[in-house]
């Protein structure tokens, strides 16, 4: 038995060796990215307090620079969270009674079951996994005049598609007093988000996506109306209480103890964001993301090997591809055979997990970095 433990042991240390000393640009999952080493770097800094001169000047340019990449003139919340924190407050600040959930996928799903959870009625508007919500089903299901808030998941991790939100905006503005909350999780960064020009109500985010970013941070643009309907409501709670985020947010400051390491690296990122310009950093997606579909469609086409990717043309996320594998493949199978490569990949998620595989072409990948990793493909699918 000891000798087996200590097999373990030597096993689990080469493992982490191995992580440790993997070059950047490896690392391919649809989030948490891989974080450049400058960027990790900047989170060796010192302590500081959270309520001091310094403190509020970093959030004091951190903060202009945030607003640009929301393209927003409201202030950008940051909390110490993952994002889901901002979906419960999201509809603990915003939503009165009664929910719509569009869901057509694993993380849409999730904001639904959140909105059950803190008490609120809630329905799904359910599409196939693969599939995207249309203006025109979500005016038909608003014509009903029940409900005052809509969720949606902008781009769906599990399953690569891409909602509409710019049309799905205009159908809740529309609607009357209905208010869109959106989880743009694994978009916004990497997909071009107009939160004030297509009158988004709420948007929120995560660091650990196309920010590329560590995970722990999470942030949220709340429209003045969502404020109003905030105060009206005393079971808001406490950590996400958008009151206290505007408050404090007016004198840089957080509510609450914030990740000061976390925030080190926002800075030098936002920074650096801004250095690319958000328009190339969109680019620079979009042609990886063509890249990909152009590798699938030379699989199936020259190779013999059946890859399609998931969703449909026109609701493609350009940071993630979910791609269904031939009979005889499994995800885990593909993303083991990227591993043994030395390349991390995902495998499909829930109830897909089988059937696909996933690329994260996100945060502060290059395409020849995805060229490398879709080369180690080809050859997994060659074996």
């Amino acid at each position: 038995m000891a000798t087996k433990q200590t097999a373990k042991k030597k096993t689990g240390a080469k493992q982490a060796s191995r992580t440790r000393k993997a070059p950047f640009g490896t690392f391919f999952l649809p989030g948490p990215t891989e974080v450049r080493p400058q960027i990790l770097e900047t989170m060796l800094q010192p302590m500081m307090g959270h309520r001091v001169v310094e403190m509020e000047e970093m959030m004091g340019r951190i903060q202009p620079r945030l607003k640009r990449i929301f393209k927003t003139e409201r202030p950008v919340y940051v909390a110490a969270a993952s994002a889901t924190g901002f979906m419960e407050g999201s509809l603990r600040n915003g939503a009165r009674r009664r929910v719509l959930s569009l869901v057509n996928g694993a993380f849409s799903e999730r904001f639904f079951q959140i909105a059950r959870s803190t008490g609120l009625e809630a329905d799904p508007l359910e599409v196939q996994w693969g599939k995207a919500h249309t203006p025109e089903m979500l005016e038909s299901a608003l014509s009903r005049g029940i409900y005052d808030a809509v969720t949606v998941v902008h781009s769906e991790t599990s399953t690569g598609v891409l909602n509409p939100i710019q049309e799905l905006a205009d159908v809740t503005q529309r609607a009357g007093d209905v208010v869109l909350l959106v989880d743009s999780v694994s978009a916004l960064g990497g997909a071009d988000f107009r939160t004030d020009e297509w009158g988004v109500d709420l948007v929120l985010t995560g660091s650990q996506k196309c920010l590329a970013l560590p995970p722990g941070l999470a942030f949220c643009v709340a429209q003045r109306h969502i404020l109003e309907r905030a105060q009206s409501k005393d079971d808001r709670g406490i950590y996400f209480d958008f009151l206290e985020f505007e408050r404090n947010i007016l004198k840089n400051q957080t509510p609450n103890t914030p990740a000061v390491s976390l925030l080190y690296a926002l800075a030098a990122q936002v920074e650096a964001i801004e250095v690319e310009g958000l328009q190339k950093r969109f680019d620079r997606h979009e042609a990886m993301a063509q890249r990909v579909y152009e590798w699938v469609a030379d699989m199936r086409e020259n190779r013999g090997v059946d890859l399609h990717v998931l969703a449909p043309e026109g609701y493609r996320s350009p940071t993630v591809t979910c791609i269904k594998v031939p009979e005889g493949w499994s995800g885990p199978r593909v993303a083991g055979g990227a591993a043994e490569r030395g390349f991390t990949i995902a495998t499909g998620y829930g109830a897909m997990r089988e059937a696909t595989f996933r690329i994260g072409h996100m945060g502060d990948h290059t395409l020849d970095r995805l060229e490398s990793l879709l080369e180690a493909l080809t050859d997994v699918f060659a074996t």
